[in-house]
């Protein structure tokens, strides 16, 4: 899913849940616009299903909806976007794989979907299909969605961490299983947090980089295959700007617009020109004009300053826009 300055909306790639929101289940090889609206102010995008909002503040889901992922109080499938209630104080919404987290703009903080692991943070495992409330603190500043765990962080820095901990994905020391929104530290200075499947990536006010969670593909970038259960400092450099994960892999912007990557690289996800996996940041390409990253379980995109898309890695059910695989970002739109 991309967004366009113009406030449109535009989807590609796999459709058999109708993820893309066009209406059917046909795969589409390049971007397509989803509808004629303009008011689109962002985008979240699952494994097959989807959310957007709107400028107004309302919200809007479509795709696979079997454990209530959508919030629309039922498990049918949407095949174009769907109102989420009558709500219009949205302020953001992350899909998980089968879960859902949103913050309202009061600073109040919603779930709802598959709840096996507790990671809606309800403290129990019963699915919900509706949007749920977290507790009745009114403090949140952002959240994060992974596959079978949440974080989220607070107004005054906190970082906090719910649901399956196997692989010590919540940061907390162990690897015991959380059903409620547990603290990560004591620490107040962190600034963004992101999670995959098994792993989890954050960055603090000061610039500096941390992971923690599985390790098997040197995905936390500390130059081996161990596991951490606790935020780990990544390098000692202090101009990290934006972290992303995939599965198994890291992407990461610094505040001069470089690009790094590091982890799986099995089809070129990490856009190095090989399939040779990284143990470290390790920069990709020469180019220092990079606005945003985005990481998918296999592919990635990336924008740079003047408004290009530009994508690499697994091309499988066309996510690149693309004719085949690319080991190096291609551009695929002006």
């Amino acid at each position: 899913l991309a967004l366009k300055r113009d406030g449109s909306l535009w989807a590609w790639g796999s459709n058999k849940a109708g993820q893309l929101g066009l209406g059917d289940r046909e795969a589409r090889f390049e971007p397509t616009r989803v509808g004629a609206d303009s008011d689109w102010a962002a985008a979240a995008a699952s494994y097959d299903h989807s959310f957007a909002l709107k400028r107004d503040g309302s919200l809007w889901a479509w795709g696979h909806n079997e454990a209530g992922q959508l919030g629309l109080a039922d498990d049918q499938t949407r095949f174009e976007p769907t109102r989420v209630g009558a709500d219009s104080d949205w302020a953001a919404a992350e899909a998980g794989v089968r879960h859902t987290l949103a913050l309202k703009r009061d600073g109040s903080l919603w779930a709802w979907g598959y709840n096996e692991a507790g990671e809606l943070g309800l403290d129990d495992d019963n699915i919900r299909f509706e949007p749920t409330r977290v507790g009745a603190d009114s403090d949140w500043a952002a959240a994060e969605a992974g596959e079978d765990d949440s974080l989220a962080l607070k107004r005054d820095g906190s970082h906090w961490a719910w649901g399956d901990n196997w692989l010590g994905q919540l940061g907390l020391g162990d690897v015991e299983t959380r059903f409620e929104p547990t603290r990560v530290g004591a620490d107040s200075d962190w600034a963004a947090a992101v999670a995959d499947r098994w792993h989890t990536l954050a960055l603090k006010r000061d610039g500096s980089l941390w992971a923690w969670g599985d390790n098997t593909a040197g995905e936390l970038g500390l130059g081996d295959r161990s596991i951490r259960v606790e935020p780990t400092r990544v390098g000692a450099d202090s101009d990290w700007a934006t972290v992303v994960v995939g599965e198994c892999y890291s992407l990461a912007l610094k505040r001069d617009g470089s690009l790094w990557a590091w982890g799986h690289n099995g089809v070129g996800q990490l856009g190095l020109g090989d399939v040779e996996t990284r143990f470290e940041p390790t920069r990709v390409g020469a180019d220092s004009d990079w606005a945003a990253v985005a990481a998918g379980d296999d592919h990635s995109l990336a924008l740079k300053r003047d408004g290009s898309l530009w994508a690499w890695g697994s091309n499988w059910s066309s996510k690149l826009g693309l004719d085949d695989d690319r080991l190096q970002p291609r551009c695929i739109a002006t």
